[in-house]
């Protein structure tokens, strides 16, 4: 398929170049994982209400290949609305999105404004189609929520490796003056393939501030990270503080391997989450307890900022203690000071 530049090609991306194909045919989307009511709070599923998230499709017959300009398609498995393309040039792959052509500005207007930042992926090139708008992303190798599911909970030292990165790509977000919204484990994604070093997928559907008013009404969300003033609130509410306690649900699922607020019933999540009643199990430091509180409180301004996590002494306690652990002789290893099961118990 033919393809040339775009005469005028958008201000809104500094990495990629617009280019326009005379047709084109959207590979269908591959319905992520079904996430419907019916668990107890762990990653395999997640609550929803119809009136917080759209519904996701199951069962449905995966589409095929597609090829769109130079680029192969092929909808990923378990990730909704994305595609792995691979250029039939060069070999190069890519993350695909693809959105109305009508609205693919408006959709990626955040690449514009955020500056470079090393956890948040850049665009690397979009293909202009009549109907459609194709945005090539780097290659990542799978999402957060994905690993956190199929490994459990995480040891402190790597769970503060990879929050640290998170937490940096919020608060650069928001010293550029844009807002998360709908932020989650699924929004990260790791870039290399032995799974260390995260990115923002993309700034897809962020919320652009206009001077340093945060104040949003906006109530999108996926129900087990929203926060409590969103809830509670018929008006509007901090943008910034809000994706804070975002990062507190991450914090505590990286820590714990589940949700901290869960039930079959929306209404009694919701219920669980304007309370802010949850438990961390005994064996956390309490450096760990306290930065895990000290964003999952019900004020939204006794929270830290985003640019405040990074401040914690958290990060460099866990930091220390896996030197020590790596340190330590085999002896030292063969016998652990505690050693946490699997119990239920320990959780509300």
């Amino acid at each position: 398929m033919h393809a040339q530049r775009t005469a005028g090609a958008s201000p809104l991306v500094r990495h990629g170049r617009d280019k326009r194909v005379d047709s084109d045919e959207p590979p269908a989307k591959c319905p992520r994982a079904s996430e419907t009511p019916g668990d107890a709070g762990y990653l395999g599923t997640s609550p929803v209400s119809p009136a917080w998230a759209a519904p996701f499709g199951g069962g449905a017959s995966r589409a095929g290949p597609s090829r769109i300009c130079r680029f192969l398609l092929i909808p990923a498995a378990d990730r909704e609305g994305v595609h792995c393309a691979f250029d039939v040039r060069t070999g190069q792959e890519y993350v695909c999105k693809v959105y109305a052509v009508t609205q693919y500005q408006e959709k990626i207007q955040a690449h514009s404004i955020v500056p470079p930042h090393r956890n948040i992926s850049h665009i690397e090139d979009i293909v202009l189609g009549d109907r459609h708008a194709y945005v090539f992303l780097e290659k990542d190798f799978g999402d957060m929520h994905t690993f956190v599911k199929g490994c459990g909970r995480l040891g402190e030292e790597h769970a503060a490796r990879l929050f640290y990165q998170a937490a940096s790509a919020v608060a650069h977000c928001h010293r550029a003056g844009v807002v998360l919204g709908d932020l989650k484990l699924r929004k990260f994604v790791f870039s290399d393939e032995k799974r260390t070093h995260l990115k923002l997928e993309s700034l897809e559907d962020c919320h652009v501030l206009e001077g340093k008013d945060d104040s949003m009404s906006d109530k999108h969300g996926c129900p087990a990270y929203v926060s409590p003033e969103i809830l509670n609130s018929s008006g509007s509410y901090s943008g910034k503080q809000a994706d804070v306690w975002s990062l507190g649900v991450m914090l505590y699922t990286l820590l714990v391997g589940r949700y901290p607020f869960h039930d079959t019933d929306p209404t009694m999540l919701f219920s669980k989450i304007r309370r802010g009643q949850y438990c961390l199990p005994d064996s956390l430091s309490p450096k760990a307890k306290c930065l895990v509180h000290s964003l999952l409180r019900r004020d939204p301004w006794e929270r830290l900022t985003a640019a405040e996590i990074l401040l914690h002494p958290w990060f460099q306690s866990a930091q220390e203690a896996g030197s020590a652990e790596q340190e330590a002789g085999p002896a030292d290893q063969t016998v652990p000071t505690f050693h946490l099961e699997e119990d239920e118990s320990l959780f509300c």
